[in-house]
Parts: structure tokens; C-alpha cells; sequence
């Protein structure tokens, strides 16, 4: 059975980290995998924060192709039985804009340290194709297109959507797109989907409704 693609949209918010494949650039495209740690951006692209001096950093300089492979929580089962995916593409570097920065430190604060250092550079993968296997007898290939959100929001709208829901807010709210929020609770990260479609015009008080049902 083919998994949904809210299932890999939702995959993509929960898994906080994940093993990035990249081509060695001096052992003949030689398969190296490293970890990182990875958050979707506005459109749903995984977006990762690296050194400079590191291996992958040197081999995406050469070769942009690379595979993301994220995971779910840990389960009873093992791995076999957790959803997980792989995502193709191509990785680059880019200036990310004071809002994208903004959302990653949210999800890692402790990045703001490695941004201070100076050598470190974001990079986005621009995904071509997705291997989701969400559990046993549900897997799949799906399109880039699949990682889409519904509907986009800006860097802006989900800065004024975090103010209006209030900075003392716990659980901590991390971040705000047009299917749900993603929260951090007791060092967890959860993901929580509005009942219905997001409302651009009604997007404050959607929010209020999710966050009162948190109790």
C-alpha cells in the first residue's frame, strides 16, 4: 500500500535529524553519510546548517547530489517497524533570510553558537523524489511535489501567528505552517494538524483553538 504523502510531510517536521548520504570528492564518488540535524523551511525543503570544514560540506561543494534519510521515534518493533524515508535531490548552499534563521534556531537553539564560529553555511535540499516506508506492507515512491504544503506560508505570517499565540507559551512552540504546529514538550518534539483547512484570514484564531486543546 502506498503511504499518503501527509505522512511524509509529517515525517519531515518530526524527525529533528537524520543521515545525510553525500559523494566523497576524493574516492571516485566514493558513498560517505554523516549526520545532521534538518528543518523544513516554508515550502517543505529540508534545510541544514554545516561547517565549512566538514566532509559533506567539501563533497556538496563538488557534487550537489545527495540523500537525506529521517526516521521516526524509536518504537516497539525495532527500525524495521518505525516510518521513515529518503529523500533525493540535490543539496546547495544559500543566504538564508532573517526569518528561515529565526525558525531553525527555534527547532535548535544551540545552533546559534555554531552561527557565531562564522565557518558555518546553510544548505537546502531540493528534492527530487521520496522513498517513504511507513511501516510494514505501507511503502512507496512519491514525487517532490507530495512535500508541498497546501498552502505557503511566509516567513512574516508565521512570525505574526508565533507573536499573536504569546512568548510564554508552554509547550514551546517551534513553528506554524498552513497544516499544524510543531511543539516541544518535555524534551519531545510533537506535531499537531488544525481540523480543517488553514484560513489565511482566520489564522489567529485557528492557532488559539489547537493551542487551547493542549490544555
Amino acid at each position: 500500500m502506498k503511504p499518503a504523502p501527509i505522512a511524509a510531510r509529517d515525517l519531515l517536521h518530526l524527525a529533528g535529524q537524520g543521515a545525510l548520504g553525500t559523494l566523497l570528492a576524493d574516492a571516485q564518488g566514493q558513498p560517505f553519510v554523516s549526520a545532521i540535524e534538518c528543518v523544513p523551511d516554508q515550502g517543505n525543503a529540508p534545510v541544514f546548517l554545516i561547517s565549512r570544514l566538514a566532509e559533506h560540506t567539501r563533497n556538496l561543494e563538488r557534487d550537489p547530489r545527495a540523500s537525506l534519510l529521517l526516521a521516526a521515534p524509536a518504537q516497539a518493533g525495532g527500525v524495521l517497524a518505525q516510518a521513515r524515508m529518503t529523500l533525493v535531490g540535490e543539496a546547495r548552499r544559500f543566504d538564508a533570510e532573517p526569518g528561515l534563521v529565526a525558525r531553525y534556531l527555534r527547532y535548535f537553539p544551540a545552533a546559534e553558537a555554531y552561527l557565531a564560529l562564522g565557518d558555518f553555511a546553510f544548505f537546502r535540499l531540493e528534492v527530487s523524489r521520496v522513498r517513504l516506508i511507513g511501516g510494514f506492507g505501507s511503502m512507496g515512491w512519491l514525487t517532490a511535489s507530495a512535500l508541498a504544503p497546501p498552502l505557503r506560508l511566509t516567513p512574516q505570517r508565521e512570525a505574526e501567528l508565533l507573536q499573536s499565540a504569546g512568548a510564554a507559551l508552554s509547550p514551546r512552540l517551534l513553528g506554524v505552517d498552513a497544516e499544524g504546529i510543531d511543539v516541544a514538550e518535555d524534551g519531545q518534539q510533537r506535531r499537531l494538524h488544525f481540523e480543517v483547512a488553514f484560513d489565511p484570514q482566520h489564522g489567529e484564531s485557528m492557532l488559539a483553538a489547537l493551542l487551547r486543546g493542549l490544555g
